[in-house]
């Protein structure tokens, strides 16, 4: 079976696991691996466009991290949660393996992305190369979340975030917000939405704590190959592919057969990989020491 065609809210009880305590996301900042960490603070004017700056975990301690993320306006992954943290990642995926049963749904790989990030905070309009489940574990947080066609999410846009000649974000106007469906995310709820929807979040005036989990199914997978093949032959060879909607699964599987080789090929170069950092968590601490 497709993913849903419209969000759906599951309620689960990881939130009550006493996982996302202060002193339990303190003591597992401390042990993470650096090479982990995502971290990114936005800036909006007022049409909701944003910029973006990268840090670096640098050599603070899980406590002064922490308090940076509460007393800032910071975004912070910790990735590979299922292989860097699995007292959380166990609980979670069997609430995600009951909610795919319920969808009949059938994944082949899954992963976890830990979000920890600041009151208020925002992230801009995106979307997601697989699918989603999100499990909110502290806090508050709204969702807007798109339709994804044509007006919303412009398939030349989405080949380049697939090839990742460019990062997740994409061309966004505040006329879209009419169109969206929202919903305030409480803990004890998790969210899932189409295939590719766009969707941004606000933090509500709170700390929050929430883990992305990201899947694939052989259609996703498949799609998701598809729209790379289609847009290294748009932008290596000047084709016009036709929409995703009108390629059949048949002939998706075979161009993800064909992106295969043209990774392997490299020819689409990876933009995003070595973007550089300009700050570093706990930098201002140790100056002022």
């Amino acid at each position: 079976m497709s993913l849903p065609l419209e969000p759906r809210v599951f309620p689960h009880q990881v939130d009550q696991l006493g996982l996302a305590t202060d002193e339990a996301l303190a003591a597992l900042l401390d042990r993470y691996p650096e090479e982990l960490f995502d971290i990114n603070s936005y800036s909006y004017d007022d049409e909701g466009q944003f910029t973006l700056a990268t840090g670096a975990r640098g050599r603070a301690d899980g406590a002064t991290i922490l308090a940076e993320i509460k007393a800032g306006r910071l975004w912070v992954n910790l990735r590979d949660v299922q292989t860097a943290w699995p007292e959380l990642w166990n609980p979670v995926h069997a609430a995600f393996q009951a909610n795919m049963r319920e969808l009949g749904l059938k994944p082949i790989k899954a992963a976890g992305q830990l979000i920890l990030s600041s009151p208020g905070t925002k992230v801009p309009y995106h979307f997601d190369a697989s699918g989603v489940l999100l499990f909110h574990l502290r806090g508050r947080k709204r969702l807007f979340v798109y339709p994804p066609d044509e007006q919303h999410l412009p398939q030349i846009e989405m080949e380049q975030v697939i090839m990742r000649t460019t990062t997740e974000e994409l061309t966004y106007r505040k006329a879209y917000d009419a169109d969206a469906q929202v919903f305030d995310l409480e803990a004890g709820q998790a969210l899932t939405w189409p295939l590719y929807a766009p969707h941004r979040v606000e933090n509500l005036e709170v700390f929050n704590v929430s883990l992305s989990l990201d899947f694939q199914t052989w259609e996703t997978r498949f799609t998701r190959g598809a729209h790379f093949a289609q847009g290294v032959m748009r932008r290596r060879w000047g084709m016009t592919p036709p929409p995703m909607a009108h390629v059949p699964m048949a002939a998706r599987a075979a161009l993800w057969a064909a992106s295969l080789a043209m990774k392997k090929a490299n020819l689409a170069e990876n933009r995003i990989k070595d973007i550089e950092r300009s700050f570093e968590l706990g930098a201002d601490k140790r100056a002022a020491a």
